[in-house]
């Protein structure tokens, strides 16, 4: 990946990994905006965005996505705490029809025409594997790690929390092969996999921006 030439960065991670603040630090560091699935489903929840609208947008002019931003202040739209929000016998966050998948997958198209972005999501590795500039990275934790940090961000016991990474674990796998017909955990599906057992968010953003500078 050349950093200095518009490029797409997507990160998947593993539900409780701290992937998701790695991609938000990696972001700032580079400069560049962080977006998550969460937001892009929000986005054409809230602003009713169609394939046919995204569409629509695009054709009007060149920086759509900049004016869109600018109109509805995306930067403080959505809680992100929404991400940990997941009840075990629930799938409010997790479930998709082939229609909101289109959306979404659109909107994510077209904010890597507009500019260069780190996404995290469950199948932008899949989206953007033909994109000229991009790079994919697997962020994966030790269970109980991730337990732990799922407890301390929701407050719950040890046994709840697992049950919740169990049933979001399902529930991704499933969905990444329903559209993908891979695994998220295929590692041939990315340029680099990164342990976070003994490593800081920190830490593995120094990790990517070592491997990006070696890059070009």
């Amino acid at each position: 990946m050349n950093k200095n030439e518009k490029f797409v960065i997507t990160i998947n991670r593993e539900l409780g990994s701290g992937g998701r603040t790695v991609g938000e630090k990696l972001a700032a560091q580079l400069g560049v905006s962080f977006y998550d699935k969460a937001l892009i489903k929000g986005l054409c929840e809230k602003y009713h965005l169609t394939v046919d609208e995204v569409e629509r947008l695009k054709g009007q002019k060149n920086n759509w996505w900049s004016d869109f931003k600018r109109v509805v202040s995306i930067g403080e739209a959505f809680n992100r705490e929404r991400y940990y929000k997941v009840e075990v016998g629930s799938e409010p966050e997790l479930i998709t029809t082939d229609e909101l998948f289109r959306e979404e997958k659109n909107i994510l198209e077209g904010i890597a025409e507009q500019e260069s972005c780190v996404l995290a999501g469950r199948c932008g590795f899949f989206i953007f594997r033909k994109h000229p500039n991009h790079l994919s990275i697997l962020i994966q934790a030790p269970k109980e790690q991730r337990i732990q940090r799922v407890m301390r961000k929701q407050g719950i016991t040890h046994e709840k929390a697992e049950k919740i990474i169990d049933t979001v674990y399902k529930m991704r796998e499933n969905y990444v092969n329903k559209y993908t017909g891979t695994s998220r955990h295929d590692t041939r599906n990315y340029d680099l996999t990164i342990s976070m057992d003994g490593m800081t968010e920190d830490d593995a953003v120094a990790v990517i921006m070592e491997y990006i500078n070696r890059q070009g």
